[in-house]
Formats: structure tokens, sequence, C-alpha cells
């Protein structure tokens, strides 16, 4: 080990004392005097060995050779630890001038190339050869912005998670929209018209429901869908906002939305809906009451002045039948089926094979489709995955299940004549109309309201085989509490909105969970609170059995199933 090493090792960390030792520094020339930083300036600045520009690095580096040679002379003459101190000192100090050189030499190595950035290889730099080396030098300037975006994304994501487990709303597909929470925000964010909210204030519809939190921003962003709510939980709402949304303004281009309800109630339900909430815009709401007199309002010669078609299927096709068809749908660009799984059925009580016949009459090639109900059967969901185009399905709280507003309770009357006693009872005990009375045929319908017509109250009968303008009379008295007690089938117990319906009375069992949930979602609809009431018999036991599992929350009296 040589003197140098030695002092190098016993003055590691140590600091020299300008006060003490300055004088002795300046002296023996290992710390610069006034004016040396510029001599050595421009004795760096010299080139030795003429090797220019293109040798820059090469000259930096003999030049650092000889100077590292000239210190260990200069080091090897030199002893105390003062004077290695002093001699470290100095290292660093011409390190400096010649790093200020170097730059000297680039910058008007830049100026003869006319200004462009010289590469690293043109100014004797380090060039990266490792991968690590390369990933550090193309690192990106915004990392940090980048990392605090993702953390962003991150909590909204959550927030939205929150919300949508808040309202127990079940979505599957991707790109989902997330929910909006209130009205105001599809007119800043969709622009829907501002009429159209003035029209759901009047209404006193303030803030949107489950249903419309995620099915509106998915029919705004044109998604086809698949919507699964309770009853009374606003699905009418939840597609006829985005519908008028889409359209913006009138025009004379044909039907541009076809609406299908399986029952002439609940079309003229929507269409009341629709007409209500565009008024002041002038959208051109239709439906067919008779389809004679469409045939000729919608026909060929027509001057297509309409823009919203509300019906029934089998109207529908009557016109698609004629030659030529009495309604050209090839405008149509959205196309809901309302109570959807009832339209799927097959059979009389079905719309299968009417449904195909309107699918391929909307012949637009931008026409999308949704689909709503409150029970949504796999058969349903498996026609819609296999046709719709990236298909969102959005479920409120479980599928299938009752309202849970509704009071439910499951009555034994033993025989079929324990129903009349049990009814009179409920009578005798009394009740807070109005009250729906559900039984399985028309025939039932007829002798319990003759039954009934003579106990002293206001009852009526509704069912397929009275003529519209009774049907229609019968549910205005209704509606405007003329009628306390309604006795009907299957026929209302889809999709029709009676307000205030205290009470749904199951005279006769339903023959599936499904039947069972529409028929008491009758009543207990917007928040509201309902009771229903199931009489069962020895004969409908097996029906119990089977149905117990999906028919929630029943309360059992009067004996066990």
């Amino acid at each position: 080990m040589d003197a140098f090493e030695l002092f190098k090792k016993l003055g590691a960390g140590a600091k020299f004392d300008f006060k003490r030792f300055g004088q002795d520094a300046v002296r023996f020339k290992v710390a610069r005097s006034q004016g040396g930083e510029a001599s050595l300036d421009s004795l760096s600045a010299i080139d030795y060995f003429g090797t220019g520009a293109a040798n820059g690095a090469q000259s930096w580096t003999q030049g650092e050779d000889e100077d590292e040679r000239g210190e260990k002379d200069e080091e090897s003459s030199e002893s105390g630890e003062s004077e290695a101190g002093g001699k470290r000192k100095q290292k660093e100090q011409e390190r400096d001038v010649r790093h200020k050189a170097k730059k000297t030499k680039s910058s008007q190595m830049e100026e003869e190339a006319g200004g462009e950035p010289l590469s690293e290889t043109q100014r004797g730099g380090i060039t990266w050869t490792s991968s690590v080396g390369g990933k550090i030098q193309n690192l990106p300037k915004g990392g940090k912005e980048k990392s605090s975006l993702k953390r962003l994304k991150h909590l909204h994501q959550e927030k939205v998670n929150r919300i949508r487990a808040q309202h127990r709303i079940n979505v599957h597909g991707c790109d989902v929209p997330d929910p909006v929470c209130s009205f105001e925000e599809l007119q800043s964010e969709y622009r829907l018209n501002q009429r159209v909210l003035q029209n759901l204030k009047d209404a006193g519809l303030n803030t949107p429901t489950p249903i419309q939190m995620q099915a509106i921003p998915l029919m705004m962003h044109g998604r086809e869908l698949l919507a699964c709510a309770p009853t009374g939980s606003g699905k009418t709402l939840a597609f006829s906002l985005p519908l008028l949304a889409h359209l913006q303004q009138p025009a004379n281009l044909g039907f541009r939305v076809l609406i299908i309800s399986p029952t002439r109630e609940l079309a003229s339900q929507t269409y009341r809906e629709l007409r209500r909430l565009s008024e002041g815009i002038g959208f051109r709401v239709h439906i067919i009451d008779k389809a004679s007199l469409a045939a000729k309002k919608y026909g060929p010669q027509s001057n297509k002045k309409y823009d919203i078609l509300v019906t029934t299927p089998n109207r529908l096709i009557y016109l698609l039948d004629q030659d030529p068809p009495g309604i050209n749908l090839n405008s149509v660009e959205w196309l809901v089926v309302d109570e959807s799984d009832k339209l799927f059925e097959d059979g009389k009580t079905g719309f299968r094979e009417q449904l195909a016949t309107i699918f391929l009459a909307c012949s637009n090639a931008k026409v999308r489709r949704a689909f709503f109900s409150a029970t949504c059967t796999a058969e349903v969901e498996q026609w819609c995955r296999l046709n719709l185009d990236n298909l969102v399905s959005v479920n409120i709280g479980h599928r299938n299940a009752a309202v849970e507003t509704v009071e439910q309770e499951l009555l034994f009357v033993g025989t079929e004549n324990g129903k009349l006693v049990a009814m009179r009872d409920i009578i005798k005990k009394g009740f807070l109309p109005p009250m729906l009375v559900f039984v399985q045929s028309i025939e039932r319908a007829r002798e319990l309201f003759h039954e009934l017509v003579y106990e002293g109250i206001n009852v009526d009968v509704i069912h397929a085989e009275r003529t519209q303008q009774q049907r229609d009379n019968v549910v205005n008295s209704f509606r405007s509490g003329k009628i306390w007690v309604l006795i009907c089938t299957a026929l209302l117990a889809r999709g029709i909105d009676f307000k205030g319906v205290n009470l749904v009375l199951n005279y006769d069992f339903p023959t599936s969970a499904v039947e069972y949930i529409h028929r008491i979602g009758r009543t207990g609809r917007a928040g509201h609170k309902g009771k229903a009431i199931t009489f069962f018999t020895e004969n409908d036991k097996p029906l119990l059995r089977r149905y117990k599992k999906k028919l929630i929350r029943f309360q059992e009296h009067g004996g066990t199933a």
C-alpha cells in the first residue's frame, strides 16, 4: 500500500478546515486562488490532441488520464492529513471545471450543426445498454399524474359499487355506464329536454327508482338490455325517458319507437304516461284502437307525421298482414317489449309467433331492443343473449321475488265453499277499499260476481269477453273510486298501475310463482304499503308445496300447508 492509499483511508470522511489551513493549501497549490477558475477553464478548453468535435469523448478521457497521473505525482510528494484533504478538494474542483468545459464544447458543436440537439454518441455521453437502463431512460414524465388518475378511477368505481349495493342493483355486462342519482343529471350529461324535467316535477317525480337509475343511462348510450324489477318500481318511466331523449324532436319519418304490451289496458297506461311526459314538446304518440281504421291512418299513403306507437301484438300483426301492409316499421329505431316473459309464452296466452313477425318487420339496421318485466324466465334470458347485441342484464333485488312492501298472508279455507265464507267474513269485518280479487277463469269471475253483488258493496267484474268499451268503463270507475271491489282474471295481473290498491285477494290459488308475483304486485306500488291474502284448500296443497320456496315471506294463518 503506497502513501496515497494510506492517506486516502485515514482521511476518509474528514473535512478540510479552510480557516486554519487555507493559506497552506494555496502555497502548496492544492486549492484555487482568485482567478484560478478562469485559468483552468481556458486550459481545459484547449484541444491538445486535435481530435475536434468528432472525438470529444476520447479527448476528454485522455485528458482525464493525464490529470490523474499528474495528481498521483503530486500526491506522492505531499504528506500529512491536511495535504491529502486539500488534494481531494482540488480534484473535485478540477472535475467541475472539466465538466463545464465539456458543456461549452457540446454547445459549440450544436451551433455548428445548425441548432439541432446532438445525440449521445456525438456528445460522448453515456448510452444505456441494459434493459433496466432503457426503462429508466424511457420512464414517462407524468408517472405521478397517471398513478393519481388510476387512484381516482378506483375510488370512483368503489363509489358506484356502493350505490348499486345500496339500491340492490345487479348488473351483468361490459362497459356499463354509471347509475344516475337524480333526474337533473340527465340534462347535464345526456341533454334531456328541460320541458321533460319540468313535466316530471309537475307529476311529483323527484328521485329516480333503482331500475330507473341504471336502465336510463344504459338506453341513453344505445345499449340493448333485459331489465327485471319488482312490480310498481317504475319500469314504464325507465324506458320512456331515454326514448324521448333519443328522439329529441318530432320528425315526419314514420314511427321511430315501437312499444309492445301484452294487454290493451297496459298499452293505454303506457300511452298516457308518454303523453304526460312529452307534453309541450310536440311528439306524436299513437295507440291502435281499431285495426281497421289504423290501416288507413298508417298505410302507404299516410304522411308519416307520427313518432311513437304503443300497441298490443295482435292489432299490429293484423296491420302487417294486409296487402300492402297497413303499417311500415322500417324507421323503428327502438323496440321496447313490456312484460316480456308474458309475450314469450307459448300457446293461446302467449305471443311468441307474433313477436317473431314484429321483429322481422323492424328492418332498420340501427334498431335497438329493450325488454322489461317484473319476472324473467330462463327462456327469455337465453333468447336475449343469443339475439341481442352486447346485452346488459339489470336485476333489482332478487330475481322473480315478490315486492317487499306487500304484507303476505296465506289462509287455509278447507274447501271451495270455505272460500266464499272467508270472503264474506273479510267484508263483514271491514276492509279498506279498493280491493282486487283474482280468480282463475271467466266462469269463476261471473259466479263470484253474482254472489257478491247482493252483499251491499260496489263490485264489478272485468275479463276478456267483455267489450273494450265495457272494460274501459270498469277501469275508469275503479280508478275514480266508484267501484270498491273488482273481480278479474289474469288479464289485469300484468303491469296495470292502480293507484292506492290496499288489498289483493287471491280467491283461486295461482298456478305458478310468476303469476303470484304479478298478482300481488297490483298493491304496494311506488313504495306504498299493501296487503295480499291467498286462499288455499286441500286440493291446492300440491301447488303450495311446489312454489312455497319461491313465494317468500308467507305468514301462515288458519292451518298448515
